[in-house]
């Protein structure tokens, strides 16, 4: 249904036949997004939840490596002030609430490590598949902000507990194992393949499944999380506010210079 490519990076809406709607994300750093994506992520999302011929939605990004590097660092240490800051970490509460306001499911496939807001896209669907190979981290507060815009997402997904040991150590890769066993995963498979043919298993069964059924179930699942179009923003100023500081910069560059 078209392409946006805007400098680096694309977002992309294929619909089949059956009514499955795949959105895949691009960027040549690592699948990680910068503010134009995470914007044209979110409108994508609406769209296709908006859209009354696609039944399913399957969020999935390019490549076999890295699902997500989280938020792109080039943009990070740029940042120059709050409101700058603010309408940047935004980009990932639209997405978020995107996901969670979409009256379909969204299926995640999840092929390799996830990064920070990588981890938090991934715990905002509503069924996510991964493969041994996808390793999560949140690396935010070893750059001197804190998961802060993300952590509404994972901890629902996750748990108090097993959230709060991946912000504190955040250093520190946890196995797709035990993203599994925390319930952030809903499977893991040995390899890309078998990971796909999963996904198109269940995306045909919700294809011919009954959409009003399934609208009121996601409603269910996300009951509770009305307010998250005010606590994610409000979230996004935290982070903002931070990335403005002197030691924010320094371990940002620090952490660019040395990879994630």
């Amino acid at each position: 249904m078209g392409s946006s490519i805007i400098n680096e990076g694309s977002v992309d809406l294929v619909v089949d036949s059956r009514g499955v709607g795949t959105i895949t994300f691009a960027h040549p750093m690592s699948n990680s997004l910068p503010g134009h994506l995470l914007r044209k992520l979110a409108e994508t999302i609406r769209t296709a939840g908006n859209d009354t011929a696609i039944k399913v939605i399957v969020l999935r990004s390019a490549g076999e490596k890295a699902f997500c590097a989280g938020a792109s660092f080039d943009e990070l240490i740029s940042i120059n002030d709050l409101d700058t800051g603010r309408v940047f970490f935004s980009g990932f509460a639209e997405v978020i609430n995107a996901m969670r306001k979409a009256p379909k499911f969204v299926l995640c496939r999840v092929q390799g490590r996830a990064v920070g807001g990588g981890v938090g896209v991934a715990s905002a669907a509503d069924h996510t598949f991964a493969t041994a190979h996808a390793d999560v981290k949140l690396s935010e507060l070893a750059v001197g902000i804190g998961p802060f815009v993300v952590g509404p997402a994972v901890e629902r997904k996750v748990g108090k507990s097993a959230f709060t040991q991946l912000s504190i150590d955040a250093t520190t890769w946890k196995s797709a194992k035990w993203a599994a066993e925390k319930g952030l995963y809903a499977s893991v498979h040995e390899n890309a393949e078998a990971m796909d043919a999963a996904i198109d298993t269940l995306a045909e069964q919700l294809s011919k499944s009954n959409p009003e059924a399934m609208a009121m179930l996601k409603l269910a699942f996300w009951e509770g999380t009305a307010h998250w179009d005010t606590l994610l923003t409000q979230r996004a100023e935290m982070s903002g506010k931070l990335v403005l500081s002197d030691f924010t910069r320094e371990a940002i560059g620090k952490f660019k210079g040395g990879g994630r």
